[in-house]
């Protein structure tokens, strides 16, 4: 799941700075998308979120209707970003300072931040970590029409991290445009697994009403509008 709409009217790209928040449009998404899993009868048995208080905040309504704990993983944190701190979309001019050009050399990596490659192998072991985590609460697990044993795992996490992940199971290179990022805020993007195997790969947006209202930092296949903040 990535995290809901975030409060930052000067539209700062916050990445991995404390004290950015989740909306009150924010917290209405979540809740949907919380919702929308208790309702479709999901067996979830563990949460687990990005340190990030937007993160943790996302994972919270899910918690109190499963009333689970919500655990925490560093390796499912938003991307780092050389340009974290700065108002990116509606001051643009800050991009095309003498000073930021280094960051554009290598935009496969890309070079302004962490490496694709690096983020995918983080949220892949963040995975893992979950597969492999003790069954806190096996009352809470289901089973299919053969009695195998299911258990469903809701992690928290960022939309270009989730991004990486599901590109490099996939198959795909990492490269990419942002605006193609099917990720949007509230979003589920479902691994399926087997055992250890990975079996499939879904898309759901619970929270799809609530995105015309909202504006996300991040560009993507989304109804929320760009977010320039308030001096745009």
């Amino acid at each position: 799941m990535r995290h809901g709409e975030v409060d930052n009217p000067e539209g700062v790209l916050y990445g991995r700075l404390p004290g950015y928040h989740l909306s009150s449009l924010g917290v209405e998404m979540v809740t949907k998308t919380a919702e929308y899993l208790k309702e479709s009868g999901a067996y979830l048995e563990r949460i687990v979120a990005s340190p990030l208080e937007r993160a943790q905040e996302s994972a919270v309504p899910a918690a109190v209707l499963f009333d689970l704990p919500i655990h925490t993983d560093e390796n499912l944190i938003e991307a780092a970003n050389d340009f974290e701190g700065q108002v990116v979309h509606g001051k643009r001019s800050a991009l095309y300072r003498p000073q930021a050009l280094l960051h554009y050399l290598n935009p496969v990596r890309p070079s302004w931040g962490e490496p694709y490659a690096d983020q995918a192998a983080r949220m892949a072991q963040a995975m893992r970590s979950a597969l492999n985590s003790p069954i806190e609460f096996p009352d809470r697990l289901g089973h299919n029409s053969d009695n195998v044993q299911l258990r469903e795992i809701l992690l928290v996490s960022h939309q270009l991290p989730i991004w990486c992940l599901r590109r490099f199971v996939e198959g795909k290179s990492f490269t990419h445009l942002p605006h193609q990022r099917e990720c949007s805020l509230a979003s589920l993007t479902s691994f399926s697994f087997w055992g250890k195997t990975l079996i499939g790969v879904e898309y759901e947006e619970p929270a799809k009403e609530l995105l015309k209202q909202a504006s996300d930092m991040t560009p993507g296949r989304s109804e929320a509008a760009l977010n320039y903040g308030d001096g745009e």
